[in-house]
């Protein structure tokens, strides 16, 4: 069975590795173009590619694979595999391969569809998620299901933490669903569009984190869900501040929601229901440092001032 693969972040690399240690015939493998990374601007390969190429699987980087599908199609792939690719593929690609095309999405379907499914569902608080296997429609994530398991969201998980537990579900799950999709063995549950939510790419203006008025939990769940990438941020005196490591605390108080009350046991920030503990932050155009390092410098200074 000639296998086309498709991916592009490090998430996905967890889905080609498994096919290849399984030693699956992955013909080709498409991922989005190369981007221009740092100050530096230096051009670095997609994940995906740099592990293509490490096993010498040919690599096809489409800039718009709707309008640029015949390389692909000249491989005569029999099924196509596609995570976290990054762009919806044409009628003619899906109706091509003996075996259909299939998205492996990291999320529990129907709900989280799109490119930040992981940070969704920590922001928003979700106590489970897990990995689904669709058939591949020309709508984003809206194919019918063949196969989903899921795990718990600790509290303690963030985006990095929960992103690892995911790729190795999902590798797993890929290994188990080949043989028996090929046998026919696995039934296309339809998706309740009733129940569909969505999991769009993070913006900038996602990344801000209010304290005005917000429960301590929702804060905590919208800093965490930001870490490692692209890392919320808070805003005080007029300076940004990203948050990239925190502790959370339920306690009844009087404080201002965003006050600062301390750096005892972390940058101990005031929100309803409790504290935000920064433990690891980061002052607008300086690097990385522990709290007990902003301290000692910045920090004393914003004693009892608030974020916004």
């Amino acid at each position: 069975m000639k296998i086309i693969f498709m991916g592009t972040p490090e998430f996905a690399c967890g889905i080609l590795q498994s096919l290849i240690d399984e030693d699956y015939n992955v013909v080709a493998v498409v991922s989005q173009p190369d981007k221009k990374i740092g100050r530096k601007q230096i051009l670095k390969n997609t994940p995906v590619k740099s592990l293509a190429l490490k096993y010498g699987i040919p690599v096809i980087q489409p800039i718009r694979i709707r309008n640029e599908y015949e390389e692909i199609l000249s491989y005569k792939p029999d099924l196509i595999i596609t995570c976290a690719y990054g762009q919806i593929l044409p009628k003619e690609l899906l109706d091509t391969p003996k075996y259909g095309c299939i998205n492996v999405h990291a999320s529990l379907l129907p709900k989280y569809r799109g490119g930040a499914p992981i940070h969704w569902s920590i922001i928003n608080g979700e106590e489970k998620t897990g990995v689904t296997i669709m058939k591949m429609v020309e709508k984003m994530d809206a194919g019918c299901m063949y196969l989903q398991e899921s795990i718990d969201i600790n509290e303690a998980d963030t985006t990095e933490i929960l992103h690892d537990k995911l790729k190795e579900l999902g590798s797993n799950l890929i290994i188990k669903f080949i043989p028996l999709f090929k046998e026919g063995k696995l039934e296309c549950v339809e998706q309740d569009e009733s129940k569909v939510t969505f999991g769009f790419n993070i913006s900038k203006e996602d990344e801000f984190v209010g304290f005005k008025e917000r429960n301590v939990r929702d804060i905590y769940n919208h800093i965490r869900g930001l870490i490692s990438w692209p890392v919320g941020y808070g805003i005080i005196e007029n300076k940004r501040v990203k948050f990239h490591e925190v502790k959370m605390e339920y306690k009844d108080h009087n404080y201002k929601n965003g006050q600062i009350i301390d750096f005892n046991d972390g940058m101990k920030i005031a929100c309803n229901g409790g504290y935000i503990y920064v433990m690891m932050l980061q002052m607008e155009g300086k690097s990385k440092i522990t709290f007990r390092e902003f301290n000692n410098g910045y920090g004393k200074m914003l004693i009892n001032k608030c974020f916004k």
